[in-house]
């Protein structure tokens, strides 16, 4: 099944998201600003990627940071993953920080995400008295140690 991938008006100079090298799982996304916008330290920052996308119906696209943007720069997203839902047809837009003490700039073209495109199943709960047992039980937040 094909993402159906559309460009919003005015944004033609920015390069398409598509699969860097033959085995990546994720797409890169770009900044569609006009101007180079700034993070500062701690600061929470949208930017427009100018996409617009029809995720189809069974699946969702996960959005997450780029490695080398959070080891080099301290550059990652607030939301990780964020998810765009098949039914949404808004521009896709990326909240970005700063967890560095240096400024850094985004310019217009710049990779600043990563897409994936996965499957998922709704989900119907059915109340229940007990959950089945199992060897794990509650057991969670580090139970097993270091």
């Amino acid at each position: 099944m094909k993402l159906n991938i559309k460009i919003k008006e005015g944004f033609e100079d920015l390069e398409l998201p598509r699969h860097m090298t033959p085995g990546a799982a994720a797409v890169d996304l770009r900044a569609a600003i006009e101007q180079t916008r700034t993070l500062n330290q701690g600061e929470p920052v949208l930017i427009p990627t100018g996409i617009y996308v029809a995720v189809p119906k069974g699946y969702m696209m996960h959005i997450t940071p780029r490695s080398g943007l959070a080891l080099k720069h301290g550059v990652s997203i607030v939301n990780s993953p964020g998810i765009v839902d098949s039914d949404y047809r808004g521009e896709i837009g990326i909240i970005m920080i700063n967890h560095s003490d240096m400024a850094f700039p985004i310019r217009r073209g710049d990779r600043i995400a990563q897409a994936t495109l996965v499957k998922v199943e709704q989900i119907e709960f059915e109340k229940v008295n007990e959950l089945d047992e199992t060897e794990r039980g509650a057991g969670g937040f580090g139970h097993t140690g270091k």
